[in-house]
């Protein structure tokens, strides 16, 4: 068991930390808002990519396999908000230039909604569910092992990139590079968009 528990943990954490729309994200909220301010994006992110295992886990694997047009729907749906948060990137005031009506950095629900509508997200469960539940007896028990080890490494995953942005933010002081940090960080987010869905 031990063995596959690592498996589990090296997986899971190659799946996180990989370079996807939710950890440009957190990089981008970690920028401008530094670490503590992305944690509500990191944190909602977590709790729905665990909830997605969970989902994955208990069948709804089933569910995309017997109705694609479900995948697509998502897919699109995902692609629009996601796009929709490469916008909110681009166009994000420099903190200095902001005066009295400061920009909020990204809420729980964002993270949760950047994550659950991101295809990459339901990949990853669906190959981690179909290595290391689906062949495992009892099925349940494991089930609960890889939502366990995929909150954690998901959260030191996306995490690692909200801190990432947080120690480049002190070169990103003067407010035209803040800008550029931006506006490269929107166009990366919706670039890793385009390739998800093979325009």
């Amino acid at each position: 068991m031990l063995t596959i528990i690592f498996s589990m943990l090296v997986f899971a954490l190659v799946g996180a930390i990989s370079p996807g729309p939710v950890n440009i994200v957190a990089t981008g909220a970690g920028a401008n808002y530094g670490f503590r301010g992305a944690l509500p994006h990191v944190m909602g992110a977590t709790l729905s990519y665990t909830l997605i295992v969970f989902l994955v886990g208990i069948g709804l694997n089933q569910l995309l396999a017997q109705v694609p047009e479900f995948a697509s729907i998502l897919q699109y749906l995902g692609s629009a908000f996601l796009l929709w948060m490469a916008w909110k990137i681009a166009t994000a005031k420099p903190e200095s230039l902001q005066g009295e009506t400061p920009s909020l950095p990204p809420k729980m629900l964002e993270g949760a909604l950047c994550q659950g509508l991101n295809p990459k997200a339901w990949l990853v469960s669906m190959s981690g569910v179909s290595l290391f539940v689906s062949t495992q007896q009892p099925a349940a028990l494991f089930l609960m092992i890889f939502c366990a080890v995929s909150f954690a490494m998901c959260f030191i995953g996306v995490g690692s990139w909200a801190l990432l942005g947080q120690v480049i933010s002190r070169y990103l002081s003067n407010p035209t590079r803040q800008v550029m940090f931006n506006r490269i960080m929107a166009a990366l987010l919706a670039t890793s968009i385009l390739t998800i869905i093979n325009v």
